[in-house]
């Protein structure tokens, strides 16, 4: 009983906003045109948390939506600043209101975001959202990630957080990651972590490192046909490792042709493969974010962004709104866009949380000139006492 009321009092609340923002149709309900009948959208739900509260509502047709997001100052007005209306442009909306907001910050902590990465295969931790929950997805089943804003938006330390966060939630035999870090800016922290099989710093490496892959790429679709098997998790155990190729700067690298061929195949093929791409970049670029890789980086983070080209270049339009203050704070695209609060990870604390995880490093090859010092000199004759040389006796 008490539910139902306190949902009444919400109803009643949400159509008062709705007449103060004058997101109603009238007509006359008499023939002097004294009375005036209002049509308010309908309500379609109601659902309130401790956290949350959400109404979903559609407008009555006729009705133009863009007049509700002209009006998001009403619905503010009527249940606080930290509501948010997003709609499909058409007449369905979706009106949130959380009861703390966003955090201007928070530390990352393994002990906190481990139940969230619980129960997925390949988990990308996020950060939390406005109701203070931890947001996670499965690679799995959202297949690339693109993260991209300027520098100090908070980028490069949401690229470090998803790696370090798998690395402590899969073991090395299951997660294989190649790193690309051409800048020689970011990874050095990954470097002899013993899921990393390669760190590249430079177009040659990567170009080869990638070339193997695409052999990679078809002997696991060979094995796919040969058991008639929709994805590689679905093979008989022991299963193919998982594959995540992860390129910092990813723009650096437009004019590598036979790079960025293989970063779209595996971006067009990997899903069924258990292969995976992480691209980040400060500026987006049309010409590498272009044809099938773009569509097919389903999930993008889009930190703060110079302009609203950049953010419609990114997939994330409103990131250039985003305050230059609020570092770490995004849009993120997964099924509908919503802003994200990213966790801070030093670069000190991850190479401290990554110590365990290291192998040692292979022995260094000797160059050429050093073998050439090492090799042992054959022992030369000398002559006898008493003996004389052919010189000698000449």
């Amino acid at each position: 009983m008490n539910e139902r009321r306190a949902k009444r009092k919400l109803k009643q609340k949400l159509t008062d906003c709705f007449h103060a923002a004058g997101i109603y149709l009238d007509y006359k309900s008499d023939k002097g045109g004294k009375y005036k009948q209002f049509i308010y959208p309908k309500i379609h739900d109601i659902d309130a948390t401790e956290r949350r509260l959400r109404f979903v509502f559609t407008l009555p047709n006729g009705f133009d939506p863009v007049e509700v997001t002209k009006k998001k100052h009403v619905f503010r007005q009527f249940f606080g600043s930290n509501t948010e209306v997003d709609g499909d442009d058409v007449k369905t909306f979706v009106v949130r209101v959380y009861a703390q907001g966003l955090l201007k910050s928070f530390n990352w902590r393994y002990a906190d975001i481990n139940p969230v990465l619980d129960g997925k295969e390949v988990p990308i931790y996020c950060g939390k959202d406005a109701a203070g929950y931890h947001v996670a997805y499965d690679m799995t089943d959202y297949h690339h990630l693109l993260i991209a804003g300027e520098t100090g938006s908070g980028k490069s330390t949401q690229v470090r957080s998803v790696l370090t966060s798998l690395i402590r939630h899969m073991s090395p035999d299951r997660l294989h990651m190649y790193l690309a870090d051409i800048k020689r800016s970011e990874f050095h922290v990954f470097r002899h972590v013993e899921h990393v099989r390669e760190l590249c710093t430079d177009a040659t490496h990567l170009r080869a490192v990638l070339t193997d892959l695409d052999v990679e790429i078809g002997r696991r679709g060979a094995l796919l046909e040969k058991y008639g098997a929709a994805n590689v998790t679905d093979l008989a155990a022991p299963a193919p490792p998982f594959i995540l190729v992860c390129v910092d700067e990813v723009a650096l690298l437009k004019d590598e042709k036979a790079i960025t061929d293989i970063l779209e195949k595996i971006s067009s093929q990997g899903r069924a493969l258990g292969m995976f791409l992480i691209l980040s970049m400060q500026r987006p670029d049309a010409k590498v974010l272009d044809g099938k890789l773009k569509v097919n980086l389903t999930v993008r983070m889009g930190f703060r962004s110079a302009d609203r080209i950049n953010s419609r270049i990114i997939g994330t339009p409103g990131s250039e709104k985003l305050n230059a203050s609020d570092s770490g704070r995004m849009l993120m695209k997964l099924e509908e866009i919503n802003e994200v609060q990213s966790p801070w990870l030093d670069v000190d604390d991850a190479r401290t949380m990554l110590d365990p995880y290291r192998v040692a490093p292979p022995p260094p090859q000797p160059t050429v000139e050093a073998a050439e010092k090492e090799k042992p000199v054959p022992p030369q004759e000398t002559p006898k006492f008493g003996v004389l040389n052919v010189d000698d006796e000449e």
